[in-house]
């Protein structure tokens, strides 16, 4: 059984709950996502594994989770980084935005998520439980493909892709 942290509009912790409670019930807990660049400016995606509860088989940011009770949430960022794609490096923390969604089937997201940034541009090493494909796209290919194809993302990396933009973390004349 996993634990997620409850937090409020501003982060502090409120609670613990199980993952999956926490996802019927649709109620705010940290997590965070990871976005790296290669050298070249392109953003590595993943295509979420078929086995997945929710989004499989959706292309999305690089990595993303939920922090466990007492770990530091840059802990966390590393530790599932290697975890799904067997990526160890420099990870910096950009911004936080929050989110809900319906992700189908009774679940809900509704998270307040913590975003690290960091470079990377050798081949990952797939946990193909967690990770059934990757790619490093440019940010003009990525915005195009959203327009065209936004069935194939998921919720989340839309909303990501959006604050990264808007930041001035991807410059990109779409």
């Amino acid at each position: 059984m996993e634990n997620v942290i409850l937090v409020d509009s501003n982060d502090n912790e409120t609670g613990v709950m199980e993952k999956m409670e926490a996802h019927y019930k649709g109620v705010l807990h940290r997590a965070f996502s990871v976005i790296l660049f290669n050298g070249k400016g392109e953003l590595l995606l993943q295509k979420r594994a078929d086995g997945k509860y929710h989004s499989a088989g959706l292309w999305s940011n690089t990595c993303c989770s939920h922090p466990r009770p007492g770990e530091g949430n840059l802990q966390a960022a590393e530790r599932r980084l290697m975890e799904e794609m067997g990526i160890t490096c420099l990870l910096t923390e950009a911004f936080t935005f929050t989110y809900q969604a319906d992700l189908g089937d009774g679940l809900y997201e509704h998270e307040f998520d913590h975003v690290f940034i960091g470079t990377y541009s050798s081949k990952p090493n797939l946990n193909i439980d967690e990770a059934a494909d990757y790619i490093y796209m440019a940010p003009e290919m990525i915005a195009h493909d959203l327009d065209e194809h936004p069935e194939e993302y998921t919720f989340w990396f839309k909303i990501l892709y959006e604050e990264l933009c808007a930041r001035g973390y991807i410059g990109v004349d779409a």
